[in-house]
Formats: structure tokens, sequence, C-alpha cells
């Protein structure tokens, strides 16, 4: 018996394949799928794909034997790998390099056939190969289909180990999301109780009515009061943000929009602002974050508004494969150049109001409106207002 001799790159060969991370792994339909086909086509009673680890053949797929291993220094299958194309022995008791050779002797694999399972770099990562009890040949057609498949192999190899990285990078991204999520909540806590101390100093100050402050002092204070409240909303934005994702986790109800309505107007509406709504039953939506992208929208027409009674309208439409919402106001509007940047994450845009943005609102209902698969849109008039429409899918 002659055992095979290791390939000359062998080394990077088992780095290779290392790489698929396939050795040892559970069975998987496709490829017992192939298994079966060639012995099928063939005419044998066993057909293997075999990945060449250090000491051993690992069975990927058995068809025709119970056991998903063998040694690699009896195997047929490293003859293979050192091939160009493929190994055919017709009667291994003819061939010298199979004499006293356990499989010939103790498990009757007198006829062989293997292709070499090489991927796009050239390394051999293991065997596609037929045996049967009896000497015998492969006819022309045969041939072809045990090289088609060695390359449908190859290709299920490199879509597994694809869809190996995707899954440890969506696992590694949803664990920085989740650090972030964290550092963005402590933040959140740890500079909110300073904002509003600093808060509250400006107003006891501005209303203590023996300090005696000139109006140029007053002005100071008030800046120094906007100042914190920019700070303050940018930081609840970058909160939301950052909490969107599991909103959009939330379980979807039926309810009547009548109740997300009166929320709105709860937390964000005075005595000079009107909300036009009418009440509708909904059915299988996502409530919570539903009733952040109309919180969102419904609190930016209120604040980049110039009018003396500022106008929310409010419309709902059910289309065949989504529900239509439109938020429409009387506020200031848009310029034609920015309303295609204003859902980008801290894209502000500049206007004469003086109202300062943190550009993450929009960007947040943006981010909702497509994990919800729906999409939004804006269009607007300077002076006369603008409206958002968005979808979100049944």
């Amino acid at each position: 018996m002659v055992s095979p001799k290791f390939p000359d790159n062998e080394i990077q060969r088992l780095k290779a394949v290392k790489s698929y991370n396939i050795l040892d792994s559970l069975p998987e339909e496709d490829y017992d799928n192939i298994t079966e086909l060639i012995a099928t086509i063939c005419d044998v009673p066993i057909a293997l794909i075999a990945i060449l680890d250090t000491e051993r053949n690992y069975f990927k797929s058995h068809y025709g034997i119970p056991f998903n291993e063998s040694p690699r220094n009896i195997s047929f299958c490293g003859h293979t790998i050192l091939e160009e194309e493929i190994l055919i022995i017709n009667d291994a008791r003819k061939d010298n390099r199979f004499t006293g050779n356990p499989l010939l002797t103790e498990q009757n694999a007198v006829f062989y056939a293997g292709v070499p399972l090489k991927n796009s770099n050239g390394f051999a990562l293991g065997t596609i190969c037929v045996f049967d009890h009896k000497p015998r040949e492969l006819n022309e057609s045969q041939i072809r289909a045990l090289k088609s498949l060695g390359k449908q192999v190859i290709n299920l190899l490199e879509l597994r180990r694809k869809n190996e990285k995707l899954k440890k990078t969506k696992a590694e991204l949803q664990e920085r999301n989740k650090r972030l999520g964290a550092f963005a909540s402590h933040v959140s806590h740890d500079l909110k109780s300073p904002l509003a101390n600093i808060t509250s100093l400006t107003n006891l100050l501005k209303d203590d009515k023996d300090s005696n402050l000139s109006e140029e002092s007053i002005t100071y204070l008030e800046y120094i009061e906007e100042s914190t409240n920019v700070l303050k909303n940018y930081i609840d934005g970058i909160l939301i943000y950052y909490k969107s994702d599991r909103l959009v986790k939330s379980k979807k109800e039926d309810f009547n929009l009548d109740n997300i309505y009166e929320d709105i107007e709860h937390i964000l509406i005075s005595k000079n602002d009107k909300l036009i709504y009418s009440n509708v039953l909904i059915k299988n939506v996502n409530r919570a974050a539903l009733t952040q992208i109309l919180l969102n929208l419904v609190d930016n027409a209120l604040k980049y508004n110039d009018k003396d009674e500022r106008i929310v309208t409010i419309s709902y439409q059910l289309l065949e494969d989504y529900h239509k919402f439109s938020v429409k106001d009387n506020g200031i509007g848009i310029p034609e150049a920015e309303q295609d940047k204003i859902f980008e994450i801290f894209k502000t845009v500049k206007n004469d109001y003086g109202k300062s943005s943190t550009g993450i609102g929009l960007s947040t209902v943006k981010n909702l409106v497509d994990k919800l698969n729906g999409e939004i849109s804006v269009t607007s008039e300077i002076g006369k207002g603008s409206t958002f429409c968005f979808t979100v899918a049944k």
C-alpha cells in the first residue's frame, strides 16, 4: 500500500479548509442531494463529499455508508487531491497503491472515481467521489456529471462561507449597536441632570427682581437657556434614534388613530395651535413606532412655524398594501434645494426663523419608516408650509 503524499501547499490548503468552517458540521440537505444524485447517475452504491483534514477525511455527505470519516493515510481521496481534474481507478485490486489497503480488503472498495474540489485560489479542499464493489468504467456523460456536481459543491461551500461571514458581521453589528445604545442612554442620563440645573438657575436669575440685571445680562441668560435647550433636544434625539430599533420590534395591534392623536395633543399642542385629524380604526400596525413618527413630524411642524395660529393636519388613507399618512403644516417651509438632505442624520436646514435643529428627528423618522417597509417624501413651499407623506406596510 502507498499512502498518499501531502500536496506541496498543504499548510495553505489546510488554512483554506478551516476558513469554510465545514469540518464536523451537521448534515445539510443540499449536499446530501448531490451525493444521492451522483450515485444515481453513476449507478454506484456509494457516493461521498469528502473534506480532507490533517489526518482524516471528513464526509460532509455520505451516501451508502454509515460512517462520516476515515483515516487520510489509507484514503483514495488523498491521491485525488493531487490530480488536476479527476482520478479513476477501475479496479483497485490491480493497482499497487492499494495493495493491502483496508478500504479494499475490508470494505471491498474496488472501483473509485473522484474529482478534487478546488476553490478559486486553486486549493483542493476535498473531493466528490463514488465507489463500487466491482470493477467498472464511467462513460463520458457520467464523468461530466461528476465534474459538474463538483463545481456545485464548491459553489455551496462558498455560499456557506459567505453566509457564515454575514452572520458573524450581523452579530458584531448588533453587539456594537447594543453598546452604542447603552452608551447613549448613560450619557443622556448624566448630561440631562446638569442641563436641567442650568435651566433652573437661569430662570431663577431672570425672575429675581432684586438682582438688578441689565438688559444685556438678561439677553445673555436667554442665550444660555436657548443653548441648554438645544443641547437637551440633541441628547433626547440621539437617545430616540438609538431606541428606534427596539420600537420596530414592538408588537403589532389594532387601535383607533384617535388614541395617538390625543397623546400628541397632550404632549405638543398649545392653546394657539390647531391639530386637525379624523378618527379611523387601523389594524395590525406597530403603534409604538407609528406614534414616534407622528410625534416627530408634528413637533417639527410646530417648531418651524411663524404663524399666529399654527395648524397641523394629519390625514390617513388605506391603500392595497400600505397605510398612508400625511402631515401638513402652515409653517415656514423648506427650500427646494434642501429637501433631499433633510432625512440625513445631523443634516440641518438654515432658516431665518431663528429655530435651531439637531438634524436627528427626521433621520429617526426615515429610519423607522424604512424598517416598517415604507417610504417617506416631502413637498414644501417657502412661507406656506410643508407636507410629509409616509407609508407603512400592512
